[in-house]
């Protein structure tokens, strides 16, 4: 793996001298490509890697921007084209695959990590390792590469690096509350709330019943020896019946 890109202060003959990520683009350029960005430029690249920890300017949060918007709408065709699922399923894998933690995951596999432009305390404190420094790091190139060779490079770029996501269980299976969450955010309805509606028998013996409630799409009720399980009972009987 390439060089660490960084601003670091280094002590020679005696005195401190502080060296740009500038000295290492060459390297940076060759992990650039080799992953399948498309360089023209080099500022665009040293910003998108410029955490405002360095205290430059400009920083990555621009191209973090539109290369959410780049992640989102490449995303949203990929499952459009490739699943039959409802909209309600489409937005439960789209919200997994586009999350901070996946993101973040794809970020270190591809190197981010050692290539982020930070300040030498945010590096010292451990921010290149941070899920949420790498996700936006990871949709800063994607902006970058927009910028550079357009959409449709770009929307191949996120095929090639998210396939392994798509093709396995991203989103598929989550917990019930979790997956009936995502299912409200994805349909643009406020989150579940959940009552319990009785609770009946002697405390060693005691059954809850809850009632889980989407507005303006419905509810479902659902009964377990836990108020827990029976909110997980009725998340799911939500998904089944709406879902």
């Amino acid at each position: 793996m390439a060089v660490a890109v960084d601003v670091v202060y280094r002590c020679a003959l005696g005195s401190h001298r502080r060296y740009d990520v500038s000295d290492h683009w060459p390297q940076t350029r060759v992990w650039l490509e080799q992953i399948g960005f498309s360089i023209k430029s080099e500022d665009i690249w040293l910003e998108a890697l410029t955490h405002g920890s360095l205290n430059v300017r400009p920083n990555y949060e621009r191209l973090e921007f539109l290369g959410d918007r780049v992640l989102g709408l490449s995303m949203a065709e990929w499952l459009f084209e490739h699943s039959d699922g409802n909209e309600g399923q489409l937005a439960q894998r789209f919200n997994a695959l586009v999350s901070r933690d996946t993101c973040a995951r794809i970020a270190r596999e591809i190197g981010v990590p050692q290539h982020v432009r930070l300040g030498k305390q945010a590096r010292d404190d451990g921010a290149h390792e941070s899920d949420n420094v790498l996700c936006d790091v990871m949709e800063s190139l994607l902006g970058a590469n927009h910028r550079e060779a357009g959409f449709e490079a770009s929307r191949q770029l996120v095929r090639k690096l998210w396939k392994a996501s798509v093709d396995g269980a991203s989103g598929r299976a989550k917990h019930p509350k979790s997956a009936l969450q995502e299912w409200a955010a994805g349909n643009r309805r406020k989150p579940p709330t959940y009552e319990l509606v009785d609770r009946s028998g002697p405390d060693h013996r005691a059954k809850f019943t809850v009632r889980v409630t989407v507005g303006g799409v419905g509810s479902a009720e659902a009964t377990a020896t836990s108020k827990q399980d029976a909110e997980t009972s009725a998340a799911q009987a939500f998904m089944e019946q709406f879902g």
